[in-house]
């Protein structure tokens, strides 16, 4: 994390001034900027009225004279929603180096439940309120959100347990298998548990060896439908790992909710998404992440340059195609950081023609509602839960350090979220 923001004593020192906001039902928020979350342009001099935990007013400018009796003055900060996370990995690491990587895999005998808890942190840490897992073999993460985490926790994990790939396919390290005279939809139905969301892998991974190279759809068209309507119809939605024109297409024409990833997909899948309402996770700053990890000059690093750049190229027809893009970073693969990624995820939005404004909208307002938590996060907007951070940068330089931004103030429903987060408010005790 960076030390953008003020130290302890800076932070004291305006509780003892103001008053501390989180110790009364009523504050306003200054602010030096405010982005809402909509898109709309940030606010200069924003503020936000708080009473009990949510925005009552939000405007620009000097308040009425009915102001609260407390203050918390970030004028020099961007004020804007708390992020949300749609593609995370907390079984891995994230490390680049691949013993490293092993290593940072929790497994049943070796405790899992701090590695987790961690990464939780970690996002906590870079102003991200809720995450969406992307599944592991064991369903640890679904285990940890059910038995482990906090009541009280400040951030939302939503998990699909284990994800479904096909036999002798891609996915081993994300789920299971569907068996011999099963089928797909079979599966969905009687492996729920619980799960916030479904999880089905339908390509394999990009090529870092042969540049567009598409692998086959893993499942048929109609096996991928029938479940996703098993999903929908226990109430769930269902994430689709995709890349190259077929998978993606048939994952479109199963009526899923998301598509995940999505290189090499074409404009004609974009303008069938935007047609359908699907929403599209990029995950840019993993390729970003495999080309700045591979050995230098290789033509595994030229690859990944290339496939990043017609990513980025994609990223910007979809904006002006109309998809709903959703920030997902992809965290937990080799390089890709838990937490600070979003950030990194965020300048490369901007690199393929996004505003700020609009950016900031994929990783709150966007992935709220594809998360179905727009009713509690992803705008600052009247009536809304007052869930934000502020970040000490002005708009136009908000991803100027990307991955490396650190939050001065975290509000979840108007009570503070403390930096450095302590483990209580992400990890319970066992009972």
């Amino acid at each position: 994390m960076g030390s953008a923001g003020p130290d302890e004593s800076d932070r004291r020192a305006v509780k003892e001034q103001e008053g501390d906001p989180s110790m009364t039902d009523k504050f306003l928020v200054r602010s030096g900027w405010l982005i809402d979350g909509t898109g709309r342009p940030a606010l200069h001099g924003g503020f936000l009225r708080i009473v009990q935990g949510t925005i009552e007013t939000v405007g620009s400018g000097l308040p009425s004279c009915q102001g609260p009796d407390r203050v918390l003055d970030l004028s020099d900060c961007t004020v804007l929603p708390a992020l949300v996370d749609c593609h995370v990995h907390l079984c891995l690491s994230g490390a680049a180096e691949p013993h490293q990587r092993l290593n940072g895999v929790p497994r049943p005998s070796a405790g899992t439940d701090r590695p987790i808890a961690e990464r939780l942190r970690l996002c906590l840490e870079a102003g991200i309120a809720a995450v969406r897992e992307g599944g592991d073999p064991q369903g640890l993460t679904l285990r940890f959100r059910k038995d482990r985490l906090a009541a009280d926790s400040p951030i939302r994990l939503l998990s699909p347990g284990a994800a479904w790939h096909a036999a002798g396919r891609y996915g081993a390290i994300l789920g299971r298998a569907v068996p011999p005279g099963r089928t797909l939809a079979e599966c969905v139905s009687q492996h729920l548990d619980s799960a916030d969301h479904v999880k089905i892998v339908q390509s394999g991974l990009n090529s870092l060896s042969r540049f567009g190279h598409e692998t086959p759809p893993q499942f048929a068209t109609s096996d991928l439908k029938a479940a996703v309507e098993t999903a929908h119809e226990n109430g769930l939605r269902a994430m689709i790992h995709a890349n190259g024109f077929l998978p993606v297409r048939s994952a479109i024409e199963a009526g899923c909710d998301s598509v995940e990833h999505g290189f090499f997909m074409g404009k004609e899948n974009l303008e069938r998404m935007a047609g359908q309402g699907i929403s599209w996770v990029p995950t840019a700053c993993a390729m970003l992440a495999c080309a700045q990890t591979a050995p230098p000059g290789s033509p595994e690093q030229e690859t990944a340059r290339r496939t990043l750049d017609r990513q980025i190229e994609l990223i910007a027809s979809a904006r002006a195609i109309g998809v709903q893009v959703a920030c997902g970073t992809d965290s937990g693969t080799p390089g890709v950081l838990h937490g600070s990624s979003i950030w990194t995820e965020l300048s490369l939005l901007a690199r393929a023609g996004f505003s700020v404004e609009e950016a900031v909208r994929c990783a709150t307002f966007h992935g709220a509602r594809l998360l179905g938590l727009e009713q509690t996060l992803g705008t600052l907007t009247s009536g809304m839960p007052a869930t934000f951070v502020a970040v000490r940068a002005a708009p136009s330089r908000l991803f100027e350090t990307a991955g490396r931004l650190s939050p001065v103030a975290f509000y979840v429903n108007g009570a503070e979220v403390l930096i450095p987060v302590p483990e209580s408010l992400i990890l319970a005790e066992e009972a």
